[in-house]
């Protein structure tokens, strides 16, 4: 059965509620890595019941939770083919390290790029504080349906990726993800058992278990918060990055940062054990942060 377009960009959406308590956000902080220095206090402000702070970039795994439309066998979704494309975040309010959010999904876009090249599903969640209706943050990204194009008679076009800077990086900073992060990161709500079974993970090409691409863009913001914010989790307003391979629990990841404005700034993340871009195009905006007048590539401490 071939896709319903129809149905899809017509299907129901309704609010979710999700309720999370301290020790969920320091399980998210934990299986991106924060805490890897048990004597770094800019660390343990996302692991530590004693001041904690949610991280900036858990939203997006808070109320993922009204997803029926993938495994509709009317809507016709190939789930085996369907990767995730793309990924951003804007933050409007600081998330409270406990209590309960409002999510709501829509599909805002679905670009037929033909048989042979599959469909892109675009689509914006909205999450609110569930004790004020407040505003936290507004998710939007891109699924990949590899196997679902050629649904119409026009093929679509897609916007171009943001261009990267033709020049060296301003800033990089390195942060390996654990051997362990996938068996993690699934606890906070992906359990797609591509993260986690050796036998499935084989079955779809993969040497190994990959890991969620939504944990290495916590991991990019983690090296963001360092970058940009100077671990200040308030100051980190936006982030957008576009997937382009996948990562193994383990590797170490390097971000590499292009200044644009004071507020603003251009990144790459690359596996250095392979020396493959695993998010491309990223685009951040963080505020009061001072610009970086040099040129040349400097490390930032982890």
């Amino acid at each position: 059965m071939g896709l319903d377009h129809r149905r899809l960009m017509s299907w129901p959406f309704k609010d979710v509620v999700h309720r999370y308590e301290d020790k969920d956000t320091m399980l998210y902080a934990l299986s991106l890595g924060l805490g890897s220095d048990p004597t770094d206090v800019r660390q343990l402000q996302f692991v530590y019941e004693q001041g904690l702070k949610a991280f900036p970039t858990m939203p997006i795994v808070l109320g993922m939770t009204d997803l029926g439309f993938l495994a509709d066998r009317d809507v016709g979704i190939d789930l085996s083919k369907m990767l995730h494309g793309e990924s951003g975040l804007l933050i409007h309010s600081q998330l409270p390290p406990r209590g309960a959010v409002i999510s709501r999904m829509r599909l805002v876009d679905l670009v037929d790029k033909g048989a042979q090249k599959g469909a892109l599903l675009y689509f914006e969640r909205r999450i609110r504080d569930a004790a004020d209706d407040r505003p936290l943050a507004t998710e939007r990204g891109c699924f990949v349906l590899r196997g679902n194009g050629g649904f119409s008679s026009e093929i679509g076009a897609s916007a171009p990726p943001r261009m990267m800077p033709n020049r060296p990086a301003d800033r990089f900073c390195e942060l390996r993800s654990l051997p362990q992060s996938a068996l993690l990161y699934r606890l906070s709500g992906d359990r797609n058992p591509l993260h986690v079974d050796p036998a499935i993970a084989r079955t779809g090409g993969f040497e190994r278990p990959i890991l969620h691409g939504s944990c290495t863009y916590g991991i990019a913001g983690h090296a963001l918060l360092q970058i940009l914010c100077d671990h200040d989790p308030s100051r980190l307003l936006r982030m957008e990055v576009r997937f382009t391979a996948p990562v193994l629990p383990g590797e170490t990841i390097r971000t590499e940062v292009w200044m644009d404005t004071a507020r603003s700034a251009q990144f790459r993340c690359s596996v250095i054990e392979r020396n493959r871009v695993v998010l491309d195009n990223g685009y951040a905006e963080f505020a009061n942060a001072p610009v970086v007048e040099t040129a040349l590539a400097m490390p930032v401490s982890h």
